[in-house]
């Protein structure tokens, strides 16, 4: 079990895409404007966009977003929304429109090998 408790321990969003070559272009401009908004929000602390180079693996890019806690997520998310909101667009519909498969989801340290 980790010695830090959930709510000061680090908060890790990882989000997976497959993305068709002809969505790319909108599909990397969409991720750059939602860093954006997300690295001004207090509790952010760092992120990565990859892509994939070799390897079989089934995802194009990766993002990986670590928060200062678990508090955080509620915060960013709501600031997202609202971005969708004044942007006028529906993230999901837009994924599925693209042909962009999908897989988010939040993580923690693992705590349970010793050192």
């Amino acid at each position: 079990m980790s010695s830090q408790s959930n709510s000061v321990a680090p908060l890790y969003r990882i989000n997976k895409y497959t993305v068709p070559a002809e969505a790319r272009p909108q599909f990397v401009e969409l991720v750059d404007k939602t860093l954006a908004v997300i690295r001004k929000q207090d509790g952010y602390v760092k992120d990565l966009f990859l892509e994939q180079h070799a390897g079989p693996g089934q995802f194009d890019f990766i993002t990986m977003i670590e928060f200062a806690n678990a508090d955080v997520a509620p915060k960013v998310a709501a600031a997202l929304v609202e971005f969708d909101r004044q942007l006028g667009l529906d993230r999901e519909a837009l994924m599925k429109m693209l042909g962009i498969r999908t897989d988010f989801a939040s993580y923690r340290a693992f705590g349970g090998l010793a050192a």
